[in-house]
C-alpha cells in the first residue's frame, strides 16, 4: 500500500494529471468567487434590521459566513469537478505502469455523471460528518476513530468501484471488494487523510484514483 501511494504521488508531475488538477481547482475557485459576489450584492440590497448598528453587524457576520462556509465545501466541489476526469486519470496511470492491460471499458456519460454525483454526495457527507466528530474528539477522544472508520469505508468503496468497474464485471468487482474489505477500508482511511490536509486535499481526488489503480491491480494479481 505504501508503494502504491508513493507511485501515485510521483506521477502527479505528469502534465495530463496536472491539467485535471488545474481544471478542478479553477472551477471550484470560480464558484466560490461567484457565491461571494452574489452574497455581497444581496447584503448590499437587503436591510435586516431598522437599527443601523444591528444591521451593519448582521451584514458583517453574514458576509464573513458567505466567504468562510463555502470554503468548507471547496474540496468537495473540486472533487466533483475532477471526478469527470478520474477515468482519464486511471488511463494515464495504467498506460505508464500496466501497459499490458490494453484499453479499459469505455464509460458512458450517464455512468460518469452518476459516479460524479455519488462522489459529490460522499464528499459532502464526509465534510459534514467531520465537524461534529472533531468536537467529540475534544471531549471523548473518539472523533478521529469514528471519522476514519466511517469515511474510510465510504471513500475506499467509491474509489475501488471507480477503478474496478473499468475492467471487471459487477459481480467480480463485488467479490474482490468483499474478500479484501479490510485492505480497501484501510486504503480509504489513507484517502480520508489526504482529504483532511489543507492544500494537499486539492490534489486528493487525482492522487486517490491513481493510488487505487495500483491497489486494485495488486489485488487482481493476488
Amino acid at each position: 500500500m505504501f508503494s502504491a501511494l508513493v507511485k501515485a504521488f510521483a506521477q502527479l508531475s505528469d502534465p495530463r494529471l496536472r491539467r485535471i488538477l488545474k481544471i478542478g481547482v479553477a472551477v471550484a475557485l470560480a464558484c466560490w468567487v461567484g457565491l461571494a459576489m452574489a452574497a455581497s450584492w444581496a447584503l448590499s440590497h437587503v436591510r435586516l434590521f431598522e437599527n443601523s448598528w444591528a444591521d451593519t453587524g448582521a451584514g458583517v457576520v453574514l458576509g464573513l459566513s458567505a466567504l468562510v462556509v463555502p470554503l468548507l465545501f471547496f474540496s468537495a466541489l473540486a472533487t466533483f469537478v475532477m471526478s469527470f476526469w478520474l477515468d482519464e486519470v486511471c488511463d494515464v496511470v495504467e498506460a505508464r505502469h500496466y501497459p499490458g492491460l490494453g484499453p479499459a471499458r469505455d464509460l458512458s456519460w450517464t455512468e460518469v455523471l452518476i459516479a460524479s454525483t455519488r462522489f459529490l454526495l460522499v464528499m459532502v457527507a464526509v465534510t459534514l460528518a467531520a465537524a461534529p466528530l472533531y468536537v467529540a474528539l475534544l471531549f471523548f477522544g473518539l472523533g478521529v476513530i469514528l471519522n476514519y472508520a466511517v469515511n474510510g469505508y465510504l471513500l475506499g468503496r467509491e474509489y475501488f468501484e471507480l477503478v474496478a468497474s473499468r475492467r471487471m464485471e459487477a459481480d467480480q468487482a463485488r467479490l474482490l471488494f468483499q474478500h479484501n474489505l479490510g485492505k480497501v477500508w484501510l486504503c480509504g482511511a489513507v484517502i480520508n487523510l489526504l482529504f483532511q490536509i489543507p492544500l494537499l486535499n486539492l490534489t486528493a481526488p487525482v492522487t486517490a484514483a491513481a493510488f487505487m489503480v495500483h491497489v486494485v491491480q495488486g489485488l487482481r494479481r493476488r
